[in-house]
């Protein structure tokens, strides 16, 4: 099979790395042709620590997904998390030598290398940066403010900010690997485009992705991601605490947590018992569910309230930045039961759960519509709308090929300009090249 249009995202996690393949449909909908998912074992929370078992594991990963779609797979989208990314808001503007002529790209372009000039804090860089809403000659509030006349162009901009060497190990590991990077991804980007509707973002809402070893928080609203939070607790601290709790081993606390768990301790009988086999010659142990999910619940209040305080201090309680739309949880931790009754009694918000068929063909396997896979949807979704694009620049130097992407563009708005992951991107792939 010809691997036009088709992208490939790799989600690095804690618990897992998942390879997925995917192509767009006629119906302009995603279709996953192949899966591949190995257990991860030298991330911790979001962060690469042991490259040479990354490298394994992103290669186990691929291969399968491989094997599955009968596609040989050269440029992946990695998508880049974990407990160092932190975001901040800035304010900046230029003043424009000729305000006889009308405000183009150009000058939203000096606007935001602007911003990346900013002087962060040793070894971090910027990642994003997210304008959030204009001002022209101090008139507020602007969306857009291309076309307009005016000789001062200020904008509020939401700036993510990461590691350098964080993402240059994740960049080295899918080198090593024997991939191209084609783009990189902040996750909860990723994981909101695949699970949020255009409505809701428009609306106002929080989509909490709880992974294994992080949970990501990102905040829209008027169809703008307004804030963004990775706090450094996700699924595996729920086990961890469930091992000691419990006195027994890892493998057993996680099939406990998954099968009997839930996060609500009032629904469980006193009576409700559980008999896991002790090690080789022990009694085995007898466990109550009512502790199980007590357990559970302590935690997963912890994590919940922590999340809690960062949609707090978006400003959620602001009348007009009032999120309407309330809550979507989605990644592996989603799946815990009553989760969404213990979110929505913490924050009194609307909750649901968020699978990724948002985008997905009417026909796709139940597997890949588990909200475990959010991440790697929004992935491949990013990895095709990066490929439209490099289509859109191609015709735009050479109109004869007007055909190829005459579909794609069709629901594609030409303003895209190189966003700054692209450059990220590409300074990455400079310095492991330099590197070797």
């Amino acid at each position: 099979m010809e691997s036009k249009n088709i992208s490939v995202g790799l989600d690095i996690g804690t618990t897992k790395i998942v390879a997925m393949i995917g192509r767009k449909n006629e119906y302009d909908k995603l279709e996953i042709l192949g899966i591949g998912r190995s257990k991860s074992l030298g991330v911790h929370r979001g962060v690469v620590n042991n490259i040479t078992q990354t490298i394994q594991s992103i290669q186990q990963a691929v291969q399968d997904a491989e094997t599955e779609s009968g596609v040989t797979i050269e440029e992946v989208t990695v998508g880049i998390a974990g407990q160092h990314i932190r975001s901040l808001q800035h304010s900046d503007y230029i003043t424009r030598s000729n305000s006889e002529l009308v405000i183009d790209e150009d000058d939203i372009d000096r606007l935001v290398d602007q911003v990346h000039k900013l002087v962060m804090l040793p070894g971090e860089e910027i990642i994003h940066v997210l304008p959030q809403d204009y001002k022209v000659d101090g008139q507020a509030e602007i969306k857009e403010p291309i076309g307009m006349y005016g000789g001062r162009l200020e904008a509020n901009f939401h700036v993510v900010v990461g590691q350098v060497s964080s993402i240059r190990n994740i960049g080295r590991c899918v080198k090593s690997a024997g991939l191209e990077l084609e783009g990189i991804t902040l996750e909860p980007l990723a994981s909101a485009n695949a699970v949020l509707s255009q409505e809701e973002k428009e609306a106002g809402v929080a989509l909490i992705d709880i992974g294994g070893g992080t949970t990501d928080l990102a905040i829209f609203r008027d169809g703008i991601i307004r804030h963004t939070a990775v706090i450094p607790f996700g699924g595996n601290v729920i086990t961890e605490d469930i091992k000691e709790g419990c006195s027994i081993i890892e493998k057993q606390a996680e099939l406990l947590k998954i099968k009997f768990g839930s996060a609500w301790p009032g629904e469980n009988k006193d009576n409700e018992i559980v008999s896991i086999p002790g090690l080789r010659g022990r009694e085995p142990k007898e466990i109550t569910l009512k502790n199980l999910s007590k357990i559970i619940h302590a935690r997963v209040v912890e994590i919940v309230e922590q999340v809690y305080v960062e949609i707090k201090n978006y400003g959620h309680e602001e009348q007009k930045k009032k999120l309407i739309a309330g809550i979507v949880l989605t990644g592996g931790g989603s799946q815990l039961k009553h989760l969404k009754q213990l979110v929505e009694y913490i924050t009194g918000m609307d909750t649901r759960v968020g699978y990724p068929n948002e985008h997905l063909a009417g026909d796709s396997d139940d597997e890949v519509t588990s909200p475990l896979y959010a991440t790697a949807v929004g992935l491949v979704m990013d990895g095709l709308r990066r490929q439209e694009k490099k289509c859109l620049e191609k015709v735009e130097d050479d109109t004869h090929k007007l055909g190829e992407c005459e579909e794609q563009e069709s629901n594609q708005p030409k303003t895209e300009r190189k966003s700054f992951l692209d450059k990220l991107t590409e300074r990455v792939k400079d310095f492991l090249d330099n590197a070797e």
